[in-house]
């Protein structure tokens, strides 16, 4: 089970350009690290697009933002085109990070029951350790939230 002031698991995924981004290559950096479900979909994209919104902050804070969904580096890369978004989305097709940080989770849609990704966000402070996790995030406020969880 992940818990607050536990190492962040590892992982290595494809960004949306093909390349391998690892954990251990952010070390020195708090890292946002946000799952969600599918590209270019309406909650998706309101909470993307108000990360792209209020990016610079995030960079004076110290973090980088980085977005995980089971879509595709191609998918990935339409929709960071389509909304001009600043930061990597990698590609969990496999979903073994997913289910490494808990996120990939029975859900149930008018009474129609499916496995996704429920939006969850952690940070990662500059070694490795989870400082804050977000579960089922509302995506509304939700920038702001995580802008006053690295400040503290």
């Amino acid at each position: 089970m992940l818990e607050i002031g536990k190492k962040a698991p590892s992982f290595k995924l494809k960004n949306q350009d093909g390349k391998i981004i690892s954990l251990n290559d952010l070390k020195g950096k708090k890292v946002v690290l946000y799952f969600y479900p599918k590209d270019d979909t309406p909650g998706c994209t309101k909470e993307a697009c108000s990360f792209r919104d209020e990016f610079p902050k995030f960079g004076d804070l110290n973090a980088g933002i980085l977005g995980v969904s089971p879509d595709s580096a191609e998918s990935h890369k339409k929709f960071i085109a389509k909304y001009k978004l600043p930061f990597d989305l990698l590609s969990d097709e496999n979903k073994e990070v997913v289910e490494k940080y808990e996120v990939w989770k029975e859900k149930n849609n008018y009474g129609k029951k499916y496995m996704g990704v429920e939006r969850t966000t952690y940070i990662i402070d500059e070694i490795g350790l989870i400082k804050k996790i977000f579960n089922h995030v509302k995506v509304d406020g939700h920038s702001a939230e995580i802008q006053e969880a690295l400040e503290s």
